[in-house]
């Protein structure tokens, strides 16, 4: 069976696993953003995450007109699963992705689903939509699932070194999907018996590190009262053979900060609340606003006037050495200061002015004789370790340095 593979999403997920399929398959990369497909044509990354090296390596059809997929007998789709108001699942691009396959789906057609759901999600909202037609699921056409495990902003951790976890809805598709992504990936390809379990295994992974960093952030918070530094018990700690050295920290982002309400979502309409996992959540959805309040403290014990305050804010993105501003924490804090202090400056080298249009003041180079009353360090990107923090800031100034980035010193504090 030859494979003419159609990737539904151009997006974080989608580009390089298009790029990585291309090297041994036929590709059609469909997305619905002009923008995006026009700049891939050109061989140009605007999320900065694969070099135009790596495109114009492969022959791939962008395109953005559905009918391109036409000629497909295997699809991925791999679309945002982001949440509406409440913390409710939004399927929208994912039922959008699957009426667009709808309308090409032939006999012996494969569909695999990459985006992250709860469990159950794919038989319960993709297959009824794929069923539409004539074409019943197991006798006309098959379904997969294999969850996305990109990390984006991580060069040693790629899609092909990843593991891979497949499954399908038959032995038979199971087969060939298992081949496909063997062929292109230099990681085991992990088999489970069904689709359900393959939803859970990768939403558990997103849950588990959520859990594990709510821990030590209310720790941080609880040790602020007890007046113990946080970071010389967890590298106390750490010295034990088994301790799990997790370190306080914003999360957001597209998994972590989303994941855990797809479970608790389901969980829930099924009968049973998830106390850690909505508890963890709280937790970690606080901090924010706990170093907000830390922050003015700060500012109260240095006897710095508020309405006269200059702030240096250094990273936007939800994680370090990434241009990915989705559900970043960071950029949630930097609004909330904004919205308090008469001037806030950010500064991201990896995130652009025209993403950040938030109502901030936006440094594109950072100023070397200009001086602040606060510079927080929200994200520990690399460009940033060769910074002297304390030359950016005035006499009575101080650094609330988040992520423990900074040499420790008496003007420097942390979570």
């Amino acid at each position: 069976m030859k494979l003419i593979v159609g990737v539904i999403g151009m997006g974080y997920v989608g580009l390089p696993l298009a790029i990585e399929i291309a090297k041994k398959h036929k590709v059609i990369g469909y997305d619905i953003d002009a923008n995006r497909i026009n700049s891939l044509r050109k061989g140009i990354d605007i999320k900065n995450q694969i070099s135009q090296t790596e495109i114009r390596k492969v022959d791939i059809n962008y395109s953005l007109k559905s009918d391109s997929l036409k000629e497909c007998n295997f699809y991925i789709v791999t679309v945002p699963t982001p949440l509406k108001d409440y913390k409710i699942p939004d399927f929208t691009f994912l039922k959008r992705a699957s009426k667009t396959i709808l309308k090409y789906l032939k006999k012996e057609d494969i569909v695999v689903y990459e985006s992250t759901v709860y469990p159950g999600a794919t038989e319960e909202i993709c297959i009824p939509i794929l069923e539409k037609s004539t074409l019943k699921v197991n006798k006309d056409f098959y379904v997969g699932y294999s969850p996305e495990r990109i990390n984006v902003g991580d060069s040693q951790n790629t899609f092909a070194t990843i593991p891979k976890i497949v499954s399908a809805t038959n032995k038979y598709s199971l087969k060939i999907i298992v081949k496909l992504y063997s062929s292109i990936l230099k990681s085991k390809v992990h088999a489970v018996s069904s689709i359900k379990v393959a939803e859970a295994a990768k939403i558990v992974e997103n849950v588990q590190r959520d859990v594990n960093i709510a821990f030590v952030n209310e720790l941080a918070m609880m040790f602020k009262f007890f007046e113990i530094d946080i970071n010389e018990v967890l590298n106390a700690a750490s010295t034990k053979w088994n301790f799990l050295n997790f370190r306080p920290g914003l999360v957001g982002g597209h998994c972590i900060g989303i994941d855990p309400y797809y479970l608790a979502h389901k969980s829930i309409a099924l009968g049973y609340k998830p106390e850690i996992l909505l508890s963890a959540r709280k937790i970690n959805e606080e901090v924010p606003i706990f170093i907000l309040k830390d922050l003015f403290k700060k500012l109260s014990q240095h006897k710095i006037d508020i309405s006269k305050t200059n702030v240096l804010f250094l990273g936007a993105s939800f994680k370090e050495n990434t241009s990915d501003i989705r559900n970043s924490k960071a950029l949630e804090l930097a609004r909330e200061i904004n919205n308090l202090v008469k001037n806030v400056y950010l500064y991201d080298p990896h995130v652009g002015a025209k993403d950040l249009n938030l109502g901030l003041n936006i440094f594109s180079n950072l100023p070397k004789d200009r001086k602040f009353d606060i510079l927080i360090l929200a994200v520990k990107h690399d460009k940033f370790s060769k910074l002297a923090p304390l030359d950016f800031i005035t006499k009575k100034g101080f650094v609330y340095d988040i992520q423990r980035f900074f040499k420790p010193h008496p003007k420097i504090y942390s979570l």
